[in-house]
């Protein structure tokens, strides 16, 4: 575990508006206030930053609002020279997209009667995103066919087991495990934290891949799309679905659409299919008439149904 004696430095990052901060920090921990180590209390919105000298721990507020966004940072960390601010800046704005421009979005939104009032709703929302491939590759993993608070417990023991702590202001913030962690915990180590044995298998598996240099899951953040499907699918364990949640929520592409998930094609069902849940297919069939911005759609539609606010749904046809 990390000690004080620790340093402290503050800067700004200013997004391009119209830039949601609670909603987007809402988001990222799940509208739970503390998700694993992502918190969001009091307006501040607080998580572990890989930096070249170590971990560290970036606390964001926001100074400003929807329409004239400012954020105030303060980094935290053993040791922090300039190539550690830096780095904690570009993490900063990589997971609140500070550089993403939502108006293109919108405007083919609004004559959509199943996006117009969705995104009115959710107006300056920004898809929170992870640093890491690892982490977001597994968290996939992880999340299918079990639910969401079950595969929380799962990733929590996972992290608690093999993740580096530091510990900022009388709190405890934890790092996802290195590739070197899950490849010395092995199939039995994972299994330990209640994985099955397929998940425990196909993690160690990558992880010994990325360990080995046979993959370079960091790598992908430089691939297209079709270059990350390629990579990917052939490892274990890793289907469409979970290559697109990795494009939603880690590489921060504008057109995933993970249309094999049940809840998207429940929803789209409801509205645009009398009340009949989509196939896969037909989920993906409709999806195309909101390319290259399905990113957007399949994250401001979770946004509605975790934050349990339905009533932007249009009438049912």
């Amino acid at each position: 575990m990390t000690e004080a004696p620790l340093q402290r430095t503050t800067f700004t990052v200013q997004p391009l508006p119209p830039f949601d901060f609670a909603m987007t920090a809402d988001y990222a921990t799940h509208f739970r206030g503390r998700n694993l180590w992502e918190f969001y209390e009091d307006g501040v919105y607080s998580r572990v930053v890989d930096l070249p000298s170590g971990l560290g721990v970036a606390k964001v507020q926001s100074l400003g609002d929807v329409d004239a966004p400012l954020l105030e940072v303060e980094v935290v960390a053993p040791s922090l020279d300039y190539n550690a601010v830096e780095s904690a800046r570009r993490q900063v704005e990589w997971v609140f997209q500070a550089s993403v421009d939502l108006v293109p979005f919108y405007r083919m939104a609004e004559g959509d009667p199943f996006l117009a009032p969705l995104t009115a709703m959710h107006r300056g929302f920004r898809v929170p995103q992870g640093t890491s491939v690892l982490e977001g590759l597994v968290n996939a993993i992880l999340g299918q066919q079990i639910s969401g608070q079950v595969a929380r417990a799962v990733r929590t023991a996972v992290m608690e087991a093999y993740g580096e702590t530091i510990t900022v202001d009388g709190v405890e913030y934890r790092a996802f495990p290195t590739p070197q962690a899950l490849a010395a915990a092995g199939v039995e180590g994972l299994r330990a934290q209640k994985l099955s044995w397929r998940k425990a298998e196909y993690i160690a598996d990558i992880a010994a891949k990325e360990v080995s240099g046979e993959i370079d899951l960091e790598g992908l953040f430089q691939c297209t799309d079709e270059e990350v499907l390629a990579s990917l699918t052939p490892l274990r364990g890793v289907g469409v679905w979970t290559v697109h949640w990795l494009l939603v929520r880690t590489l921060g592409r504008t057109d995933g659409f993970p249309h094999g998930d049940l809840a998207i094609q429940r929803t789209l069902g409801e509205v645009v299919n009398n009340g009949v849940r989509m196939t896969a297919e037909e989920a993906l069939e409709y999806s195309l008439r909101w390319s290259p911005y399905r990113t957007y759609v399949t994250t401001y539609l979770f946004a509605a149904i975790r934050s349990g606010r339905p009533d932007w749904l249009p009438p049912t046809p």
